[in-house]
């Protein structure tokens, strides 16, 4: 694990392999260890750049309110650090709306974009009080009030869920209260899908139950060159649940 002291915070990251700058964005509420599995099936094409967005893991969450945008901005001033024009950046879940933030702020720098069991719209009224009201109980009670709302829609694989909880049981309040606040506060990017010009993966479980496969269709609807692939049985964690056929998906980035 590497650090770098960005925009007021100290910000970690780990580097795989050589080829193509590849950037993993995390899910809430995870961190970068989730991509482990996919690190050997990638670092033959890609150099893969994994970091524990602000808040999550070794990285610290600052004094400033978090957004979506200052998110982006973490990773681009990475990006910079590591001395790369462009970057594919693939995110999962919250990691993809980071994702998309970036490819809003910095369009000329993406080689790619992919989203894993994620999706483009903004949260309806009632997920984003939802969002709040978690975010107060995190407050008062702690992230158990998270971890135990979480773990089981997270996956039906029992392994895949257990190893999830175990990381989401390392979190600090302080960066899930943020992340659920940028979140619920995050811009619909739906606008910005028919300008994209570079590669665009979808990867997608239908047995998600935290944000419906459909999401992952209008996407590939808007972009019809994207490339989509819908897991079967699949939950919340395809690069846990379905690692070979992820990392299968994401050479597209290449």
């Amino acid at each position: 694990m590497q650090k770098i002291n960005v925009n007021g915070i100290e910000f970690a990251y780990t580097r795989h392999g050589a080829g193509t700058p590849l950037v993993l964005l995390h899910g809430y509420p995870l961190d970068g260890s989730i991509w482990s599995e996919l690190v050997p099936l990638l670092t033959d094409q890609f150099e893969l750049i994994i970091p524990d967005l602000r808040g999550f893991g070794e990285s610290t969450t600052g004094d400033t309110a978090s957004t979506m945008d200052t998110f982006a901005s973490d990773v681009a001033r990475l990006v910079d650090h590591l001395g790369f024009e462009k970057a594919a950046l693939a995110g999962h879940s919250m990691g993809g709306y980071v994702a998309l933030a970036f490819a809003k702020n910095h369009p000329n720098r993406v080689r790619g974009l992919g989203l894993v069991s994620s999706q483009v719209l903004a949260d309806p009224p009632e997920r984003k009080q939802g969002r709040y009201d978690t975010a107060d109980q995190v407050a008062a009670k702690g992230i158990g009030v998270v971890v135990e709302a979480m773990t089981s829609k997270l996956t039906p694989d029992e392994r895949v869920r257990a190893f999830a909880q175990s990381v989401m049981e390392q979190q600090r309040p302080n960066g899930i209260i943020g992340a659920l606040k940028a979140m619920a506060e995050r811009e619909d990017l739906s606008t910005l899908l028919p300008d994209v010009k570079y590669p665009v993966v979808l990867v997608h479980g239908d047995a998600d139950a935290l944000i419906p496969i459909e999401r992952a269709r209008e996407v590939k609807n808007a972009i019809p060159r994207a490339h989509l692939v819908e897991l079967k049985g699949v939950g919340h964690l395809p690069m846990l649940e379905a690692s070979d056929e992820t990392a299968k998906a994401l050479r597209h980035l290449g």
